[in-house]
């Protein structure tokens, strides 16, 4: 499987739509939040707004990005880059959101989609990378042990219990 991460255009429309709708089917969340904060239906507008670019509001500046199977030509998932952390994603959040669409999960899709990001966050100059998972969530834990990701703590946020990795890229 050769994966590489994509943003969002008109090329990939309708990809990135097949993955949002087989996913809103399924009734979960859809992950990372930026991906689901805005409808994907008015697709012009769902590009040119996917990314936080006005940090008056207390939100940092992100990049998402799509990640597509080449060979299938398919949107597998996405990722959500915060460039810095302010004192909410330091807590819970960090610097990487992440999502593989429901069915194809359990491939190793999220381990690789990781270290895609990852290098991502090497260019925006990110040493120390925070990800946050819930505890119950062992597949993404181990996405991220993967990608060199160490325990650092466990906290409670609205009765989840979550988990925090540090992954250093330096």
């Amino acid at each position: 499987m050769k994966l590489r991460l994509v943003k969002a255009s008109n090329q990939y429309c309708d990809q990135i739509k097949d993955m949002l709708d087989e996913w809103n089917e399924t009734g979960e969340k859809i992950i990372p939040y930026a991906i689901r904060r805005i409808d994907y239906h008015d697709f012009a507008y769902y590009c040119d707004n996917l990314e936080v670019k006005d940090t008056s509001c207390g939100l940092v500046p992100d990049s998402t990005f799509f990640c597509l199977d080449e060979e299938r030509n398919n949107i597998v998932g996405a990722v959500n880059i915060r460039h810095y952390l302010n004192e909410s994603l330091l807590l819970n959040g960090g610097h990487i959101g992440d999502g593989v669409r429901p069915s194809e999960r359990r491939k190793g899709i999220a381990t690789k989609m990781i270290a895609l990001a990852l290098d991502e966050c090497k260019k925006l100059g990110i040493e120390r990378v925070l990800m946050v998972c819930d505890k119950e969530n062992v597949g993404s834990a181990k996405s991220i042990q993967n990608n060199g990701g160490i325990l650092e703590n466990e906290i409670e946020v609205d009765g989840i219990v979550e988990q925090r990795y540090w992954i250093e890229l330096i």
